[in-house]
């Protein structure tokens, strides 16, 4: 992380206290998930927490090791920078949709767009590394969005398998009074 840093630690902070509020989100994300899914009549929704589980643990690690980074760069990751405030900010709606709204489908087609948000923070993290020659940096961002690639695949799954259900179910009966 020494040569990412080298230039402008200030702004690598930045960036690593963006993908830290975004962990930081994935986390409650699937928090709140992993219940709805706990929750769930359907037993094949069910079977899929504990794949849910190991993902929240693995954006847990990644919160973590975030931390971790930002303090070895001498930065506070308790402090807001203006990158982890537009994160906030961007997973506000997703948070809202996966704590409020009834339909599991919406809450997986809400965890896709953070899923998605979280593979490409981290495949810029990768790019900006690599462009840095910052091999072993790299390294740690590409570890982590692999990780994340099999978190984006179990939600697409998901996705597909509940909007596929719904698409071939009859409309609803309307009774006519």
């Amino acid at each position: 992380m020494d040569k990412l840093a080298s230039r402008n630690v200030a702004k690598v902070i930045d960036l690593l206290s963006e993908r830290l509020a975004f962990e930081r989100a994935s986390v409650k994300l699937y928090d709140t998930l992993i219940a709805r899914v706990r929750a769930c009549e359907d037993a094949g929704l069910r079977a899929l927490a504990s794949g849910l589980e190991r993902h929240r643990e693995q954006e847990k690690e990644h919160e973590e090791w975030l931390e971790e980074q930002i303090r070895a760069l001498g930065g506070d990751a308790q402090l807001p920078t203006e990158q982890s405030l537009l994160a906030d900010a961007e997973s506000e709606g997703v948070e809202r949709v996966i704590r409020r709204d009834h339909k599991i489908a919406h809450a997986f087609h809400a965890l896709l767009t953070a899923e998605l948000a979280d593979n490409a923070g981290w495949e810029l993290l990768a790019r900006i590394a690599a462009e840095m020659g910052d091999g072993p940096a790299q390294a740690q961002f590409e570890r982590r969005l692999s990780e994340e690639e099999e978190h984006l695949a179990l939600v697409r799954r998901t996705l597909l398998s509940l909007t596929t259900e719904e698409v071939s179910a009859p409309p609803p009966q309307h009774s006519a009074d």
